[in-house]
């Protein structure tokens, strides 16, 4: 581990130790006043089978994955932050949950098989990378994938991470873009979106 670059989430944190605890407990109150915190989730499970396998990339306290083994998937999550894990395992019991660095996914060595057939990075995780290790990750995200499987990734825009330099990124990662979205809900991407929801396949 030495050498290893934080992520821009793990620098917030240290400067505010509270700021997980904060992040939970948001999600926890919109859950308890009937919002929406699946959306998502339902754009997940509407692209594959029941009891697929899906890697929930950057999983926060589980909410997109706990749904999702809640409809009958098999689910994986992965974050760097053991508080949001931890609420994760207390929130959403039946995935499998686990502390990691996506700069350094490698979940065959944890006794866990790749060949997802999706990965979901939900939450402007994609932003919180440290620039010097996204392409890093998303090259972990196409080893990940099963010959078929899709990654589908969402954030927001001016978060500095530009539109542009993502998808090439992920095409020097190996990943063709397939759809382009500008809301979880399916609406059309414009040149003037200031959200990405993006699908990827492996490219041929």
């Amino acid at each position: 581990m030495s050498g290893r670059t934080p992520s821009q989430w793990e620098e917030i944190t240290a400067d505010n130790p509270a700021h997980s605890t904060w992040y939970v407990e948001r999600f926890r109150a919109m859950a308890a006043a009937g919002d929406d915190i699946v959306g998502e989730a339902r754009m997940i499970d509407a692209m594959v089978g029941r009891g697929s396998r899906i890697l929930d990339a950057g999983c926060g306290p589980g909410r997109v994955g706990g749904y999702l083994h809640g409809v009958g998937h098999t689910v994986v999550g992965v974050d760097v932050d053991p508080v949001l894990i931890a609420a994760a395992e207390q929130d959403y019991p039946g995935p499998t949950w686990l502390v990691g660095d996506l700069a350094e996914l490698d979940l065959p060595s944890r006794g866990v098989a790749a060949d997802f057939d999706v990965i979901v990075c939900a939450g402007n995780v994609m932003t919180f990378l440290a620039p010097a290790t996204r392409g890093a990750v998303l090259a972990n995200f196409a080893r990940h994938l099963a010959p078929s499987g899709r990654l589908v990734t969402g954030f927001g825009a001016e978060r500095g991470y530009e539109f542009a330099e993502f998808l090439a990124d992920a095409e020097n990662a190996g990943l063709a873009v397939d759809l382009r979205l500008s809301t979880w809900d399916l609406r059309p991407f414009a040149e003037d979106s200031d959200f990405l929801v993006a699908v990827f396949s492996h490219r041929a």
